[in-house]
């Protein structure tokens, strides 16, 4: 059996901030990860670990994977977003400094993702496990892409949890709004502004947007609140002389754990005029309860528990999932990004710790 003292976190942490750093030194943007890819895959080699690939995705299992036995998933991502014109250093070089690491994902989510793979790590070998623990480092996360951990998931066995590691400061996330984006047309008819011709189809949508700002929906969710609708991109006309036809606008919805995505947009579509075309249906809204024994065993450590208004990968899943890792969300994105290098080496031992809670009872 691995240790668990002060000297093989320390030592897990060492690995993990090496790996990281080359993880910031290799660019992977949404689609074009494959060098972070390798990069894994060659971890995992040199860790004696067999490991599955689809795309730029990689996952594995415990040495001594069970199928009686339940899985629990370990995920986060390794593609990043392109930096900002803001950045005073250079995001492709990992730097030290000040008990910082900066460089483009070190906080969202290299940090998560390189303690996520040393708990995996930490009890690859162990052979008293009540619970199989499958390791998923995937991509695509920041676009919501459609060749990321949700090509992944139908090759996983059944999961019976899963933590997603984002920057949480190592707060348990044990809810996320999902989020559908809709796309509304409101038709009139055209006509010369100048007579009394046409139905203005600004009109309608503007009755529409006014119902979209007023309305609430009845069911509140304990932890992550209302249902927040905003209109957050409209367009309409030609020229200033003729009544418009149509007008187009998008609602931004963030659903709750209250209501399915489906019974939003029946909702939606039995109160407004405007045609309703959803985008997608594939970003639900996902919760863990918290009774369960990873939120219980957090809880324990003193972490506080909350709601995420944010989406994640969490969305992909068809499991309870919990969302936490090392960092803070407000890093994310932001030029000269970083994060503390001791919230890898305490996000690791928290993980380790609260993972031992559960797999070994």
């Amino acid at each position: 059996m691995v240790n668990s003292t002060s000297e093989n976190i320390q030592t897990l942490a060492a690995e993990a901030i090496a790996l990281l750093k080359s993880l910031i030194e290799t660019p992977s943007f949404s689609k074009e990860e494959e060098n972070t890819a390798k990069i894994l895959a060659d971890f995992f080699t040199g860790k004696g670990i067999p490991f599955h690939t689809k795309k730029n995705n990689l996952w594995a299992y415990n040495k001594h994977f069970d199928a009686a036995k339940p899985t629990m998933l370990l995920n986060s991502h390794h593609d990043t977003v392109k930096p900002n014109k803001s950045w005073t250093l250079d995001p492709f070089k990992a730097i030290e400094q000040d008990g910082k690491l900066y460089g483009l994902g070190s906080n969202d989510a290299g940090g998560c993702l390189v303690s996520l793979i040393a708990t995996f790590c930490h009890f690859y070998d162990r052979e008293d496990l009540t619970y199989n623990i499958a390791i998923a480092t995937t991509a695509e996360e920041e676009i919501s892409g459609k060749e990321g951990l949700e090509i992944v998931a139908p090759e996983l066995p059944e999961i019976a949890f899963a933590i997603v590691g984002e920057p949480t400061e190592m707060h348990l996330a044990v809810a996320e709004k999902g989020l559908l984006v809709l796309d509304c047309t409101a038709k009139g008819i055209s006509g010369h502004a100048a007579r009394e011709e046409g139905e203005n189809a600004i009109y309608k949508a503007l009755k529409d947007i006014q119902w979209i700002t007023e309305y609430r929906f009845p069911k509140v969710s304990p932890t992550l609140g209302p249902i927040k609708m905003s209109v957050t991109i409209i367009n309409a006309g030609t020229q200033h002389n003729v009544v418009p036809d149509a007008c187009t606008f998008t609602i931004d919805v963030r659903v709750t754990d209250q209501y399915t995505l489906e019974e939003v947009i029946s909702e939606i579509k039995a109160n407004i005029q405007s045609e309703v075309n959803p985008r997608s249906i594939r970003l639900r809204p996902s919760s863990i309860p918290m009774d369960h024994p990873i939120v219980l065993e957090g809880l324990k450590l003193g972490r506080n528990a909350y709601g995420s208004p944010t989406t994640s990968d969490q969305a992909l899943l068809d499991c309870p999932s919990l969302k936490m890792g090392p960092g803070h969300s407000a890093r994310s994105h932001s030029a000269d990004e970083f994060i503390y290098l001791n919230e890898i080496e305490e996000g690791i031992a928290q993980y380790i710790k609260m993972v031992e809670g559960v797999v070994t009872r």
